[in-house]
């Protein structure tokens, strides 16, 4: 089995990221518990970076995934923590972009 990355852009309503963010973290130890789950974090604009960078904006955070097959992340998807925490956050959200990612 290979490895599968994940890049989720993930755009909050205008002044509700920190809410959204705060929702997401109280999920991640459940996500970590998950088989197959090797990386799974959130991140943000770094500050001070200048114009070498393209920022993603207040809005928005990227959720960095790593999972050790694509059945594991299948898996993920269909947890029952993953349905109840998409019904908390449902109404946060404006926008997303889930990018799955093979090694090249």
């Amino acid at each position: 089995m290979e490895p599968v990355h994940v890049v989720a852009v993930i755009e909050a309503k205008p002044g509700k990221r920190a809410e959204l963010l705060a929702a997401f973290q109280a999920n991640v130890p459940a996500v970590h518990a998950e088989d197959g789950c090797i990386e799974y974090v959130a991140t943000v604009d770094t500050e001070g970076v200048g114009a070498f960078q393209t920022p993603f904006g207040p809005d928005t955070f990227v959720v960095v995934e790593k999972w050790a097959s694509l059945e594991a992340l299948q898996a993920h998807a269909v947890a029952p923590h993953m349905k109840a925490y998409g019904e908390r956050v449902k109404d946060l959200i404006a926008g997303r972009a889930v990018h799955v990612l093979s090694p090249a």
